[in-house]
């Protein structure tokens, strides 16, 4: 559905490389200039297959890699060059480091004038904390998220995903760059984007924030709302320490839940709206659920629509028959000729269906490949080399 864009990727670690790939994924033609010297993390992040990291062959799958050290004018020509045909940007380097670099907005739009530029940061472009480093866990606790996500009087818990990574980088940067398609669309205009992961995590307040800032000042504390503990909307622990999901909010759910349990004598305490009601209607919950094993609730709740599940391992949900029925599971193409199961997009249309061309490959593999289709001859393109302008060895002319 995307194959008409072709962008290219100054992004490394998480949250730039799952916005392009997710890009990529609906057809877009995606470009990454990588270093050909610093270290990437996420290549080196066990376990590997091969020589790199499973977890950067799947976040690269389907994108070609360029190596350019852009600390050399003749890197910076060669972008600029690339912009006319790459006409989407997005970019991960902390605020001033691609204006020092000659990479800029302002510089670039003058090689196209209808350039769309991204530059994803962990808190954005202007304020105090613009050149603050940091991480998912500091920009969900700087939004107000990690304070309230906590049982009382514990520390908050850290996170098996990265919620403002993802949820706050990557998604809002393929949002906001499709957006500026559409409207280059309609009036040729390119523009500049500035996306910060704590604004965006900050918007994920969405449920508990409106309350504070229109009612009063109510102030969201750890198990104090509806859906963080506060009620029975909750983890429960089995005879044999797993656990279960219980999201049994409205009333006909309640009841079925409470049969399930055995419990449906305790159907007006479950119904009941004050603090205490609460207070012991989950105690019963708890206790109801250290009666038996895992294995024997799920069979109780199998057929039983509670909004009860159980709490499954990665191992157990890639063999969950309704993962499988959706494909979320799929072969990735190698290099050579075999293939590594990945993830796969959750889009799914009656339009577009996924290629996954192959999985994310070495650095700068394309180089060479990159720099014929934009004109240069091998004579300048082993002149280049000899600068040391990509990190290449002989055989890769």
């Amino acid at each position: 559905m995307l194959n008409s864009m072709k962008v290219l990727d100054f992004s490394k670690l998480l949250p730039g490389p799952y916005a392009t790939m997710m890009l990529a994924d609906l057809g877009a033609e995606i470009l990454r200039v990588e270093s050909p010297d610093l270290p990437d993390f996420i290549r080196q992040l066990e376990p590997l297959d091969g020589e790199d990291s499973a977890t950067h062959q799947h976040l690269n799958r389907s994108k070609k890699s360029i190596s350019l050290n852009l600390k050399k004018r003749e890197a910076v020509e060669l972008v600029k060059q690339l912009v006319k045909d790459y006409d989407i940007v997005l970019e991960q380097f902390r605020p001033g480091v691609m204006e020092r670099l000659g990479l800029d907005y302002e510089t670039l739009r003058e090689a196209n004038p209808k350039l769309i530029y991204c530059s994803l940061t962990g808190y954005g472009q202007t304020g105090p904390y613009r050149d603050r480093p940091g991480h998912d866990n500091n920009y969900l606790s700087v939004a107000g998220i990690a304070e309230y996500s906590a049982r009382k009087n514990e520390r908050p818990a850290p996170m098996g995903i990265q919620i403002a990574d993802i949820a706050g980088g990557s998604l809002h940067s393929v949002i906001a760059i499709l957006t500026a398609v559409i409207h280059r669309g309609s009036t040729g205009e390119g523009q500049y984007i500035d996306l910060s992961m704590t604004d965006s995590s900050f918007a994920l307040n969405a449920m508990f924030g409106p309350g504070y800032l229109s009612s009063g000042g109510v102030e969201p504390k750890p198990e104090g709302t509806e859906l963080n503990g506060g009620t029975f909307y909750d983890y429960y622990k089995t005879m044999d320490g797993r656990y279960f999901s219980v999201g049994s909010l409205e009333p006909p759910f309640r009841k079925r839940l409470c049969k399930g349990l055995g419990i449906s004598h305790l159907i007006d305490l479950a119904e009941g709206t004050g603090s205490e009601e609460k207070r012991l209607f989950k105690e019963a919950v708890r206790e109801a659920f250290l009666e038996k094993t895992y294995d024997e609730w799920v069979a109780i709740f199998k057929d039983i629509e509670a909004c009860v599940e159980p709490v499954l391992k990665f191992s157990e949900a890639i063999e969950h028959p309704q993962i499988k029925a959706r494909n979320m599971i799929v072969d990735v193409p190698k290099s050579d000729g075999t293939f590594q199961r990945q993830i796969a997009s959750p889009i799914k249309s009656t339009a577009y269906k996924q290629k996954y061309k192959s999985i994310g490959g070495k650095r700068g593999e394309n180089t060479v490949e990159i720099l014929r289709e934009i004109g240069l001859t091998k004579e300048k393109i082993n002149e280049l080399i000899d600068k040391d302008l990509f990190g290449l060895v002989k055989e890769h002319r």
